[in-house]
């Protein structure tokens, strides 16, 4: 038996009978920013056996903000009510708790979806004036974005706070304030794409600024029993990024600002990155994350294994594991996982006629 990947683990108020997370995967199938059936069929076979906790993808705070058009949203009511409707069925058969990711896509958005090849929209396509720290494109062809001004920070900050008031609304557990990956407030975070001279730029003090912001603000309109943490960035793989040392200081920032956990991950700032791809290959980052800033961290990043997984939370590098493309391709992973370990974990009701004790000799 072990009692290390299936031990039970409290966000603030939320608990999970595990330490296996769904990460967010962006599905590019949402109608003006709202989900629909294939949310519903999406998120319900994840719901039910693919880990404690599942993230919905990430939600955009406007639609200025989405990385597509293609991309799911939470900056209206129609927005809001469809994604309840996912809410509620996930909560009627499944058996994870759930949580979304919120986020901006900044200098990275009004691109195509990645099946259309994720190059930036024309102007016949409806293509929208994207907003960064610096008037810095993403890359050559991209367009140059549109330096924020301090109205502008505090009007992205508030569309995060009126996306946060909705997630409770619907009756998520857990907020994921998205800052990694290239999006709006990694692109603060790091002196890659932040090249600004006043109070939001230059030193990493200034640098953290915003995203600090916007997590204090999100963090202050959730209710009490939520769970909210962050997705932050162990290294930018370029020279001249954000190092593991700025990582560290970041989630030290968003603890002593009521961060419930940090779900680190790494790169996607500048296309020029030399990512060393390899199972497990953000682990240091997160132990680096949970033995100096004291905070409960997940490890994401090509965990695909159980018994991977296991070592993982036995070697005390994280407190969680998050998988993508792993849940993807098996939506019943937690519950193949527990066998493979050797211990129990919880089916939905209709499913327990599918338990191996009930049906294999």
């Amino acid at each position: 038996m072990t009692e290390h990947l299936f031990s039970p683990i409290t966000l603030n108020e939320v608990e999970l009978p595990n330490r296996i997370v769904v990460s967010p995967m962006c599905q590019y199938m949402a109608n003006d920013g709202s989900a629909n059936d294939w949310h519903l069929m999406h998120y319900g076979q994840l719901s039910m056996g693919a880990g404690a906790l599942l993230i919905f993808e990430a939600t955009h705070v406007a639609p200025e903000g989405r990385i597509s058009h293609r991309c799911l949203g939470l900056y209206g009511d129609d927005n809001e009510a469809a994604l309840k409707r996912v809410v509620e069925f996930c909560r009627s058969f499944g058996v994870a708790r759930l949580g979304v990711q919120l986020a901006h896509a900044g200098r990275k958005g009004s691109a195509r979806t990645p099946i259309e090849g994720g190059k930036p929209l024309g102007p016949e396509e409806s293509a929208w004036t994207t907003l960064a720290p610096s008037a810095l494109p993403f890359a050559s062809g991209w367009p140059t974005p549109r330096a924020m001004s301090v109205d502008d920070l505090g009007k992205v900050k508030q569309q995060f706070v009126d996306a946060a008031a909705r997630a409770a609304r619907i009756g998520f557990d857990v907020v994921e304030v998205h800052a990694g990956h290239g999006y709006l407030l990694h692109e603060f975070c790091s002196p890659i794409s932040n090249r600004r001279d006043d109070e939001y730029g230059g030193s990493l003090e200034n640098r953290m600024r915003f995203p600090l912001e916007v997590f204090e603000a999100v963090r202050a309109v959730l209710p009490g029993t939520m769970a909210c943490g962050a997705r932050i960035t162990g290294s930018d793989w370029i020279d001249g990024g954000i190092t593991a040392d700025e990582m560290v200081a970041f989630a030290s920032e968003l603890k002593s600002r009521g961060c419930d956990f940090v779900d680190v991950t790494s790169g996607q700032i500048d296309p020029r990155q030399k990512i060393p791809f390899a199972p497990g290959y953000n682990v240091d980052f997160a132990r680096r994350a949970k033995q100096e800033a004291g905070i409960a961290v997940v490890s994401v990043g090509l965990i695909t294994q159980p018994q991977q997984a296991e070592r993982i939370i036995a070697a005390g590098d994280a407190d969680m594991v998050a998988l993508a493309r792993g849940a993807m391709d098996d939506p019943r992973w937690a519950w193949h996982a527990a066998r493979e370990l050797g211990v129990e974990t919880t089916y939905p009701k209709n499913y327990q006629r599918c338990h191996p004790s009930v049906w294999q000799p």
